[in-house]
């Protein structure tokens, strides 16, 4: 995709509100980090308060997720979760308007080696990553240290997709934006030694997926992961991100690349996928996107697992 530009329609009126927003997120994110994480926690609380249908997905999933649990832990982990969905929401403008090197200082980066290796030996990589809450600072603050290219939908509205894209980039100015769609732009990319994050962690349907557990559900989950290590020729990198509980920043870290990668099925491909998505996401399950209506797609004659969608 070519790089956002600035458009003279940005200044029209219609948006005016969404640039008084933004510059009052500029002016609150020049605070403290710390403070920020405060400021965050009560979005968060807000969120929770105010935020009904997504409160009610959330709680849906931990209940799908952790039956072990009991009501009172997992209300507990909700609360947490939208604490950790509101920090989210300043870490994205920390990302897009930070300098640098104070971003830098946030980092706290593991196993860079196996990306280095990787792009020494010429070979693509699939950095396969799911949808923490720290996604977007995750990604760059990773950015900084390697070239990251990055799976991309359009936003409904132009000029947060201009700044979104802006503030993105900045951390990678060789990186390339691709169409979610894109599959042929995606191999390209894989074929020419580049490392790119995608996250089969979401439910997109019946056509691109097959029923594999998760959490001992029978889950909708992309064979899209085989496919691309197959005909990109990538090795898949697992990448996983976590907010430090001491506030001194971020634990990033590139693990080693899936052995014997592609299997002998994408069945077999898909449960391996979900069960370190299991593993990476019961080990911190507070800062983990449980928002998303992931087992939406149900097989032929189950019944659904959310109410109607208001």
């Amino acid at each position: 995709m070519e790089r956002p530009r600035f458009r003279a329609y940005f200044l029209h009126p219609r948006f005016w509100p969404l640039w008084l927003g933004l510059g009052v997120l500029w002016l609150v994110v020049q605070l403290p980090y710390r403070l920020q994480l405060q400021l965050g926690r009560l979005l968060g609380w807000l969120m929770f308060r105010l935020a009904g249908p997504r409160r009610q997905i959330a709680e849906r999933n931990l209940q799908l997720c952790f039956p072990g649990k009991s009501a009172a832990e997992r209300e507990r982990l909700l609360l947490e979760n939208f604490a950790s969905t509101g920090i989210a929401f300043f870490e994205m403008a920390m990302s897009w308007w930070w300098p640098r090197s104070r971003l830098a200082r946030l980092a706290h980066v593991e196993g860079l080696e196996h990306l280095q290796q990787a792009q020494a030996a010429g070979q693509g990589v699939i950095l396969m990553a799911v949808h923490f809450t720290t996604l977007e600072i995750g990604a760059a603050l990773l950015g900084q240290q390697h070239t990251i290219d990055g799976m991309y939908r359009e936003h409904d509205n132009p000029l947060f997709d201009f700044i979104q894209r802006l503030g993105r980039e900045r951390h990678n100015r060789d990186a390339t934006a691709i169409e979610r769609e894109d599959i042929r732009a995606m191999l390209k990319v894989l074929r020419a030694g580049r490392a790119i994050w995608y996250a089969p962690d979401q439910d997109y349907g019946r056509k691109q997926s097959i029923f594999v557990p998760l959490f001992g559900i029978p889950a909708a989950t992309v064979t899209a992961t085989t496919k691309f290590a197959r005909l990109g020729k990538a090795r898949v990198v697992p990448f996983t991100q976590q907010r430090l509980a001491d506030g001194s920043g971020y634990r990033l870290v590139i693990h080693p690349p899936l052995a014997d990668f592609p299997g002998d099925s994408e069945e077999a491909d898909c449960l391996r996928i979900n069960q370190w998505i299991e593993q990476v996401v019961s080990a911190c399950p507070e800062q983990y996107l449980w928002a998303h209506r992931r087992f939406k797609t149900r097989p032929e004659g189950e019944p659904k697992l959310y109410g109607a969608r208001k």
